[in-house]
Formats: C-alpha cells, sequence, structure tokens
C-alpha cells in the first residue's frame, strides 16, 4: 500500500494535499507542486482567493511563483478526498493561561478524517509536545474516517523548520525531520520530501522523537534569548550598552550569537509551553524554560517603562505624550503580527495615559485591525512626536537618514528607543538624542 504510494506521486496517479496554507504551508504546497500534483486547502476563502489571483499575502513566496504555480487552490474539503498524501500545516497557538490550544490541529484532523480514503499517509507539521500525533490526532481521524490506522492508512511526522520573513534558510536548504509509525511509512515520507528538500531528510526512530526534537528547538532559542535580556537589564542599570558587550564578547570562537529582543510570534514564544505543558502532566515542574518565559514575557512592559523614564529624564511630560511606534509585527521583514509583542508595549504605555500611533509598512494592517483594534499610521504623517519607538528591525527603517528621523519630532529633547539597535548610537546621541535601547 505505502510502498506504491511514493512512485504514483510521481507518476501523477496520486496526488499529495496541504492542510492549511499559512506562512508554513503555502511554500511547501508551492515546492511539491513543482514535482506532484497538488491539492492546496485552507478554511480561509478570503485567502485562497487571493492564491487564485496571484497575490500571496504571507511574502513567503511571492506573488509570481503562486500566479505560475500548479497548486489548486480550494476552500471545499471534499476536493482532500482526491489526495493520498496528506500534510497538515496549521498553527498549534496557546491560550491566555499558557496552555496549549489544539483546537486548529484538532479541526483540521476532524476536516482530513471525514474526507480520508484507503491508503493514505498523514503528516502532521505543526509543533506539538510529544505525544499529541498519536495519542490526540490518530484517534480522530480514525473516528472521523471509520478506518482504522495501520490497516487502512498510515501516520507520519515531519516538523516544519521554515522560518518567517528568512530568504536565506529556506524549505529547500534545510535538513528536513521525519518520522513514521512504522519503517515502511517512514521510507515513503521520508522519499517524499526529499523531492523537495535538497538538504536531505533525517530519519527519527519514532514520531515522539521527532515531536520532541522540534518543540526543544525552539525552547533552546528562547532561553538563550532570555538571558541575553536578563544581561541587558543588568548592564541597563550599570550604564553599560549590551550591544556593545555583546560584540566584544562575540569575538571569542565559541561564544554563542544571541541579541535581546522581543519574543513574539507562533513559535519560540509559544513552544516552549508545549513542552512544559506535558512535563507538568508528568508530574515534572520546569525550571529553566519556565524562568526563561516569564523573563521574555515581561520585555514589552520592561521597553515601555524605559520610555517612560526617558520621557521624565527629557523634561516631557508623561500623560497625553506624543509616542510613535514604528513596527508592529512579531518579527522584522514579515507582515505576520499574530502573538506580536509589541501590544504588550502599546498595552504598557496606555496605563501611562499615553494612546501610541502605530506605523508598520510591512505588517498585514487587516490582520492588525481583527486581532488588536490598531489602526497603522503613514510613516510620512508622523510628526511632532515627543518620543519613537524603534520597536521592528525592517529593512524600511534600517534606511532611515537622521534627517528623516528628525522630521518625526515636535520641540523640546528628542527621545528615541531603538528596541533592536538598528541605528548609530553615537551618531544621534552626538545629534543630541536621549536615545536608548535594549
Amino acid at each position: 500500500m505505502v510502498t506504491e504510494l511514493f512512485e504514483k506521486l510521481v507518476s501523477g496517479e496520486e496526488k499529495l494535499s496541504l492542510v492549511g496554507l499559512g506562512y508554513v504551508g503555502m511554500p511547501i504546497a508551492v515546492a511539491f507542486a513543482k514535482r506532484v500534483k497538488v491539492v492546496g486547502f485552507d478554511l480561509n476563502e478570503q485567502k485562497i482567493e487571493l492564491y487564485r489571483q496571484g497575490t500571496d499575502p504571507t511574502r513567503e513566496v511571492g506573488d509570481e511563483r503562486v500566479k505560475t504555480s500548479d497548486v489548486e487552490f480550494t476552500a471545499d474539503e471534499t476536493k482532500l478526498r482526491e489526495a493520498k498524501f496528506h500534510i497538515v500545516a496549521v498553527p498549534t497557538p496557546v491560550n491566555a493561561d499558557h496552555t496549549p490550544d489544539l483546537s486548529p490541529v484538532e479541526g483540521a484532523s476532524r476536516i482530513l478524517g471525514r474526507n480520508l480514503t484507503q491508503g493514505s499517509v498523514v503528516v502532521f507539521e505543526s509543533t506539538v509536545y510529544p505525544g499529541v500525533t498519536e495519542d490526540v490526532c490518530l484517534p480522530i481521524l480514525e473516528r472521523e474516517s471509520h478506518l482504522k490506522c495501520g490497516t487502512d492508512f498510515k501516520i507520519g511526522y515531519s516538523p516544519e523548520r521554515i522560518n518567517p520573513g528568512d530568504k536565506v534558510h529556506r524549505l529547500e536548504n534545510i535538513k528536513k525531520i521525519v518520522s513514521g509509525m512504522d519503517e515502511e511509512t517512514l521510507d515513503c515520507i521520508a522519499r517524499v520530501y526529499e523531492l523537495v528538500v535538497d538538504a536531505g531528510v533525517h530519519r527519527t526512530g519514532n514520531i515522539k522523537v521527532a515531536e520532541a526534537a522540534k518543540v526543544i528547538e525552539n525552547s533552546q532559542r528562547d532561553i538563550n534569548i532570555a538571558f541575553m535580556n536578563e544581561l541587558s537589564i543588568i548592564f541597563n542599570r550599570m550604564g553599560i550598552d549590551t550591544k556593545s558587550v555583546l560584540e566584544a564578547a562575540g569575538t571569542k570562537w565559541n561564544f554563542l550569537s544571541f541579541r535581546p529582543g522581543l519574543v513574539g510570534g507562533h513559535c519560540i514564544g509559544v513552544d516552549p509551553y508545549y513542552l512544559t505543558y506535558k512535563a507538568e502532566m508528568l508530574g515534572y515542574h520546569s525550571q529553566v524554560i519556565l524562568a526563561g518565559r516569564r523573563i521574555n514575557d515581561n520585555m514589552g512592559k520592561y521597553c515601555a517603562e524605559n520610555c517612560v523614564k526617558n520621557l521624565i529624564a527629557a523634561d516631557k511630560a508623561v500623560k497625553g505624550a506624543k509616542i510613535a511606534i514604528l513596527g508592529f509585527t512579531f518579527k522584522e521583514n514579515c507582515p505576520d503580527t499574530r502573538n506580536t509583542k509589541i501590544i504588550d508595549i502599546v498595552k504598557e504605555l496606555r496605563e501611562y495615559g499615553i494612546d501610541p500611533v502605530i506605523s508598520d509598512p510591512v505588517a498585514d494592517a487587516r490582520e492588525a485591525e481583527n486581532l488588536y483594534g490598531i489602526k497603522f499610521v503613514d510613516l510620512n504623517g508622523i510628526k511632532d512626536m515627543d518620543a519613537v519607538i524603534l520597536a521592528v528591525a525592517h529593512a524600511e527603517f534600517a534606511d532611515l537618514t537622521i534627517d528623516q528621523t528628525d522630521g518625526f519630532y515636535g520641540k523640546g529633547k528628542k527621545v528615541l528607543l531603538d528596541l533592536k539597535g538598528i541605528l548609530n548610537r553615537k551618531e544621534y546621541e552626538d545629534a543630541g538624542y536621549c536615545y536608548w535601547r535594549l
């Protein structure tokens, strides 16, 4: 059954489906469409219509590649019945109490289950804690399809490693972790991914190992950034520039290159909670991982507090101060605003009686308004500010000249918070700015 599936995909006898066409699923669908027949399914009909028109709202693939792609974009779940190899790439967020929200992956499993046919292989890519694929998703697939896993269909797991907004590390050149419920399934899954992943695949012994490998990748990064953020807090109290310290320490060959910053998005700021949730289910309370999360979750508030301190130092009134925030996405050069930590700065400033204006030429404006009630202003409309917070290192902001920055301000001392340190500190301090960075 499974051994023949690869050959049938390559020959065009069978199709591959992508369930979820966001920042992860879309690049995968377009890549596979060069080699096999692909059905791209998403519940969002508006998004599907944009794809059909050749528009890529994620900016991960680009309009031209979407326009020329052979992916069959659809919001009709019954089209999934035409495919035999299914890849599920839906988000796995957390609830307000930081517990895993498995509703997207459960919903995708129900949809796929209703349309699953005998002889299929289902591969999950969503980041989860070890055990979700087999203990949560598999029973849903069986219940909805009335098929038996192992006899009528097979499952596997291959965690996504796509880095939104990164034009260097792409699907094709990042080694892919693959796993399957048995050797036959593993071999099929590995061969299918090898069609599009030039860097090759790494075969794991079982599905739980692959799930665990993914969830610790982002947990490790989260902890390292938390250490940098803690150093930033300490050095700020000492009056030492953290960026200069890290540049000096970075001259040693084995010093790890991490920088302080706001940790948002749907990966690094989320995945550690999946791991600690599972650990607590087993009676272990995380020490290091949750400590790192507490530090990183508090950085938006910390940045807002330092904005207020700098306003006071510049002899400016805090309540009603005119402040502009440049950038609202969770990371640079990416339109995604989901789980952005910039909103934490906004909320904290409002506690001080400050209602900041926000400009972001890259962000998905409709998404920001729907999720947060935020309406962006044009960068050229920012005038007479008391302070400017350069929050996201978009390429558009990195090119700002000091003359352009001057135009943002009104009278009095200019307060500038360059959170990512993308501007020349000395140049701005020499020009009389009250400059601060993490």
